[in-house]
């Protein structure tokens, strides 16, 4: 098991448990990674198709419009589950057991994320990492259940019953809020190839949701996030839209943008 440091200064719903997993370089001296969240001042996912004159990129905090309508979001929280990397030569981590060497594991959940809306990064974890060349991330965002491993959260967080998304904010001036039961878990690859060689002391893998496009339709109007709740007529825009606009990506510094996009 590798040594996992835990920053518990985030506002989160609960303490991470975390748990790094093959043979590691160790605290002293190896290489280490740290994983952060983010959301929105992104590139929406390329399924949409902005309105003239929209940009569908923007820090969440801001008000979020479509000429006509106005979506302020105050709050958005996710459930997240492991988070493993997987080296270049290495089979499908999840195709094999047992797992083979090689591939890294964050082991978080569960635990409730609360995004930043500013754009900022929220750092969770540092864990050693093994040398190589690492070309895919997979995470989960997953609903709670009654899972013993779930209850602990649960209890503290019962809105998240049968929940792995929650919103909140205001439609045209009239509070909401939206949650989604959306169990999903999730693929990206690293390009160019995350390296982890002998000189490499530390860096930074952030996942990125760009939450200013979940609430749109493909040409870039905003919907109601009240009508994308369970049976409301847009829940399936939304679910796509959420799985469509999120991203993964290499930044060294900490600043929530893509080191190697030179768009």
């Amino acid at each position: 098991m590798k040594k996992i440091t835990v920053h518990y200064a985030l506002a989160l719903a609960m303490p991470l448990l975390l748990a790094g997993c093959g043979e590691g370089t160790g605290v002293n001296g190896g290489a280490q990674i740290s994983l952060s969240f983010s959301a929105g001042a992104g590139v929406a996912g390329s399924n949409f198709q902005a309105a003239p004159g929209l940009s569908m990129s923007q820090v969440a905090s801001d008000p979020i419009t479509d000429g006509t309508n106005v979506l302020d979001l105050t709050n958005v929280e996710l459930v997240f589950r492991e988070v493993e990397l997987e080296r270049v030569e290495v089979a499908d981590c999840d195709d094999i057991e047992p797992e083979p060497v090689g591939c890294e594991e964050f082991e978080i959940g569960p635990m409730v994320v609360a995004l930043p809306l500013d754009g900022s990064p929220l750092e969770t974890s540092v864990v050693d990492i093994d040398p190589g060349m690492y070309d895919e991330i997979e995470f989960d965002i997953h609903k709670l259940s009654d899972d013993p491993e779930d209850a602990a959260l649960l209890a503290l967080r019962p809105d998240f019953d049968d929940a792995s998304i929650r919103v909140d904010g205001t439609y045209n001036g009239v509070p909401f809020t939206f949650f989604s039961d959306i169990s999903e878990e999730l693929e990206f690859d690293l390009v160019p190839a995350l390296v982890i060689d002998d000189v490499t002391t530390s860096t930074n893998i952030t996942i990125q949701f760009e939450v200013a496009a979940w609430f749109r339709t493909l040409g870039g109007s905003l919907v109601d996030p009240a009508s994308a709740n369970k049976g409301g007529a847009n829940e399936s825009l939304v679910k796509d839209n959420i799985k469509n606009a999120i991203e993964a990506f290499e930044d060294e510094d900490h600043d929530g943008e893509d080191d190697h996009d030179n768009s």
